[in-house]
């Protein structure tokens, strides 16, 4: 039997892909959030409207968590909340890229326990409920099993294989990239890649539904310390993060500067 809030994730999910790609591209109107946040357009507000109308009205006890909604310490208070990021890869979206993704998940005390990474324009699915393993499109996806560092393909930016953050220099890995964030975590869930990493202070909505794809398809994932990621935190951020193989994680973690 599926899990009653990861069925609420899914149908969520699958009509904000309707909502986003019914927008005329042509047509789309866009600006440049305040200090520098990067940009947003009507259809992430869209998408993030639906959302918050229609699962909180499903879930009124359960707090809320949006990129595109003011923060408000009342979801402190909450023992669940979703944490959203109704379009995640939103330059990709503008640019008319597939890669962009929708990011939904629903956190208890601090865990994910419910999430949904979903790509309309690759019809990819990704889904997970805590305890009952991650699917693509409804079938299980395993993590890569490597057992070796060097030599791994990972996820990241190029800046982040810049000497200065590797105690050694940069491992020999190979390099590559997705812009969504939530992408980039499902496709490690998914065993295409053995790792991503990114260093930067990263937001709770870009990882959380990622975090769970993550860890109930056999891989581990933290922040850039090796510390295990939180969420609904006062401050909704954590110290970059880090997820690959369990096999390969404490290597990576030791590597790191």
């Amino acid at each position: 039997m599926q899990d009653p809030d990861l069925e609420l994730l899914i149908k969520a999910a699958q009509s904000s892909g309707e909502i986003a790609t019914g927008f005329a591209m042509d047509r789309l109107k866009k600006w440049d959030k305040d200090e520098g946040a990067g940009p947003v357009t009507e259809a992430d507000l869209a998408v993030n409207a639906y959302l918050e109308d229609t699962l909180q009205a499903a879930r009124p006890d359960y707090g809320w968590l949006s990129e595109e909604t003011e923060d408000s310490e009342a979801r402190l208070k909450k023992s669940r909340a979703f944490v959203i990021d109704p379009i995640d890869g939103t330059r990709s979206f503008i640019e008319g890229s597939t890669t962009w993704a929708h990011s939904i998940a629903v956190v208890e005390d601090g865990r994910p326990v419910a999430a949904v990474v979903y790509l309309p324009l690759r019809q990819k699915l990704y889904s997970a409920a805590l305890g009952q393993g991650a699917t693509l499109n409804g079938k299980p996806i395993m993590a890569s099993r490597r057992s070796k560092l060097e030599g791994s393909e990972l996820l990241a930016a190029r800046p982040a294989f810049e000497p200065h953050h590797w105690k050694s220099g940069p491992p020999d890995l190979k390099r590559a990239y997705r812009p969504s964030l939530a992408y980039r975590l499902a496709l490690v869930a998914e065993g295409r890649y053995d790792g991503m990493l990114t260093l930067r202070r990263s937001w709770e909505w870009d990882i959380a539904a990622g975090a769970l794809l993550i860890t109930e398809a056999g891989a581990q994932v933290t922040d850039r310390k090796g510390a295990d990621l939180r969420f609904n935190k006062s401050d909704p951020a954590s110290n970059g993060v880090v997820a690959s193989s369990a096999n390969i994680h404490a290597e990576l973690i030791k590597a790191l500067a």
